[in-house]
């Protein structure tokens, strides 16, 4: 019994990352107002983890954001570029794919 327990739990471990799944989102980002602004955006959703890639458009105000949504989510981006001094939300264009 305990054997079968144990090649169970095995095989849920081994499995897990077969349920995570990459995903993008486009955040609106206007508290951007200079050039600069980008990189403070950037750096802050590249420390996130599970974030892989990282866009960010000074001209549409948006950041374009790739990462694994078994480590983290658009939550937490979003609390990253506020925190980072930089309120945003999903972008229109995001909401209506939803």
């Amino acid at each position: 019994m305990k054997t079968r327990l144990a090649l169970v739990a095995l095989i849920v471990l081994l499995s897990t990352p077969v349920w995570a799944a990459v995903q993008t989102v486009t955040l609106a980002v206007p508290g951007m107002t200079c050039a600069a602004c980008p990189i403070t955006v950037k750096a802050a959703l590249g420390r996130v983890e599970g974030v892989s890639h990282v866009v960010v458009s000074y001209p549409d105000r948006e950041a374009v954001v790739t990462f694994e949504d078994s480590l983290t989510s658009v939550e937490a981006l979003i609390e990253a570029t506020t925190n980072a001094g930089y309120p945003s939300t999903p972008s229109a264009a995001q909401a209506g794919r939803e």
